[in-house]
């Protein structure tokens, strides 16, 4: 019973995450689900059967605040969905002793991208509520993005949200939005996948519902959450703890020592705290000086008024 409530608890986080954020939830799971013993293939079929509720429950909220692109949706989670398919195939037809450190490996790569980016390079601000990209490059993108998805347990908001706040030319809420909303197509094509190669035998439905009771739960606070949460911080933070949790088994595939094992945790762990503070730091110094700029503004217009009479 405590092992199905933690993983609610992982359900909740996940889906918080993943809905402020637009990526979260498939990473963040399937790390823990590994380190619970779950083989890959079954860690990736749990947390995708999960997602499927989750993502309704996210696109919903999601639409009815009006952060749905409808045709973004549309123009993305179609090829993401084959991309998907594609990827539990593909995963499902490996050895689990290869596949732990690969999946490892991508979702490493994932956490380290996430990192970097939020703490080097914030998405750029755009307002506009309709994206204007058309299929050639949102179905390429639908196509990696899936195949990362299924795969790594989690990739689908890594890749998507990110290249698309890349591009700056749609709002935020609009790109993450319209990604969660599409993830429902990508989750579905994955577990189909999933159980077509694998079959139910094996995957614990017990898991899969405590995750997506959790996720239920977090989703409309989640999506109440994305126009306000510091986006940077949280994806420093988000991003530093999938590469801790998967940084053991990377450490074992390398046949490090456990000397040099504590060695590179505990150089990590303290880049990570020190790019948490100094990403909160250049938050916080950026927030001061747009008030600064507002109240500035606000004191010329008003000038200029008392001059007008």
């Amino acid at each position: 019973m405590q092992r199905l409530l933690l993983l609610a608890a992982v359900g909740f986080a996940a889906q918080l995450v993943d809905g402020s954020l637009g990526m979260g939830f498939g990473v963040t799971s399937t790390t823990l689900l590994l380190i619970a013993g779950l083989s890959p293939a079954l860690a990736s079929a749990s947390v995708h059967l999960a997602e499927l509720g989750a993502n309704v429950a996210s696109g919903v909220s999601h639409w009815r605040l009006g952060n749905v692109d409808w045709r973004l949706v549309g123009r993305l989670g179609v090829p993401g969905a084959l991309g998907a398919f594609a990827g539990a195939t593909f995963l499902s037809q490996i050895s689990t002793a290869l596949a732990k450190p690969v999946m490892a490996a991508i979702l490493g790569a994932l956490g380290t991208y996430i990192l970097l980016r939020y703490a080097f390079r914030p998405p750029a601000v755009a307002h506009a509520r309709r994206s204007p990209h058309g299929s050639r490059f949102l179905v390429p993108l639908g196509l990696a993005g899936g195949f990362v998805d299924a795969t790594g347990g989690g990739g689908w908001g890594p890749v998507a949200t990110t290249t698309l706040l890349s591009a700056g030319k749609t709002a935020p809420r609009t790109v993450i939005g319209s990604v969660d909303t599409s993830e429902f197509l990508v989750s579905l094509a994955a577990s189909l996948g999933f159980v077509v190669n694998l079959g139910l035998l094996g995957i614990d439905l017990r898991i899969v519902a405590a995750l997506l009771v959790g996720g239920l739960a977090a989703a409309p606070i989640a999506a109440w959450l994305v126009s306000r949460i510091p986006a940077r911080i949280m994806g420093v933070g988000v991003g530093g703890i999938i590469i801790l949790t998967n940084l053991k088994t990377l450490f074992e595939a390398t046949q490090l020592s456990g000397k040099q094992a504590i060695v590179g945790f505990s150089a990590f762990a303290a880049i990570w705290a020190v790019l948490i503070a100094w990403t909160a730091w250049r938050h916080e110094r950026a927030r001061r000086a747009a008030a600064s700029t507002s109240e500035t503004t606000a004191l010329d217009a008003e000038t200029e008024m008392e001059w007008s009479k």
